[in-house]
């Protein structure tokens, strides 16, 4: 179990590497970009490999037992407790297009359970970051998510996986169907940024298909830290490791699991 002080060491160190991937993102935005694919639709630029390599020079050197998962792949596995899980640049499409909606995405996973993370926004200056049992932040002041229990008055987030042309399962279905029961339905472009302006209040719940361990391990700490819920979209346990995610506050989480459920496999 790891202490107080060591949470917030560690805590320290997310937010200032995060921070500092950040500044490499923003003196690249609006910069010419190379961008390569890796898939027909998904992308990377140079500004993603940069903000990698800057973040896991840093890991190694300051906890250079420590395992690493990262999106572009400078990844080191070993036996360690102690796992970074790391998205350089989440939102790399609006990233790539110059559309200011992106961030660093820094979480860690201690015995395989998260325990804290940072996800910093460079257009908007927001350190948004939790540690398991301290509660979660925007740059320094406590936040929490919001207490609308009510579908037809929340605002909703989600997002699409790159493969939305090629899966059965692709999320159109669930968007129609919520976009018709809710306020409004958003979508940024940033599962991390989505999770994080959920933990704040900005927005009242958020679901998506087909993410990766290093879209939400920092941000399912900090919306659980600010008072959310998260789970499968049936209301199983999450794990970063499953493909599907659901959150928001315990009410409007539950009306929201029920809603989608009947549009699960559409």
């Amino acid at each position: 179990m790891l202490s107080r002080k060591e949470k917030r060491q560690l805590r320290t160190f997310a937010e200032e590497t995060a921070r500092g991937a950040g500044k490499l993102l923003r003196r690249g935005f609006m910069r010419s970009k190379k961008v390569t694919l890796k898939g027909r639709i998904d992308p990377v630029t140079q500004y993603d490999l940069k903000s990698e390599k800057y973040i896991t020079s840093r890991i190694r050197r300051s906890w250079p037992d420590h395992d690493i998962l990262t999106e572009e792949g400078n990844s080191k596995r070993s036996e360690s407790a102690f796992c970074w899980v790391i998205d350089p640049l989440d939102g790399t499409v609006n990233y790539a297009h110059g559309f200011p909606v992106y961030c660093v995405s820094i979480g860690l996973q201690y015995n395989e359970r998260p325990v804290l993370g940072a996800v910093y926004d460079p257009e908007r200056n927001e350190m948004f970051s939790a540690a398991v049992g301290m509660g979660a932040s925007l740059n320094g002041r406590r936040i929490g998510v919001s207490s609308e229990r009510r579908i037809e008055r929340a605002l909703l987030a989600t997002g699409f996986a790159y493969n939305i042309g090629t899966a059965e399962r692709n999320n159109l279905g669930l968007f129609a169907r919520m976009a018709k029961l809710a306020q409004g339905v958003r979508r940024p472009g940033s599962a991390a940024i989505d999770l994080c302006w959920l933990a704040a209040g900005r927005i009242d719940g958020f679901w998506e298909l087909y993410l990766h361990p290093w879209d939400t391990a920092a941000a399912v700490v900090i919306v659980e830290e600010a008072g959310g819920e998260v789970t499968q979209i049936n209301g199983r346990p999450y794990s970063i490791f499953d493909d599907d995610l659901l959150a928001a506050n315990a009410g409007l989480r539950r009306t929201m699991q029920a809603a989608l459920s009947p549009a699960d496999r559409t």
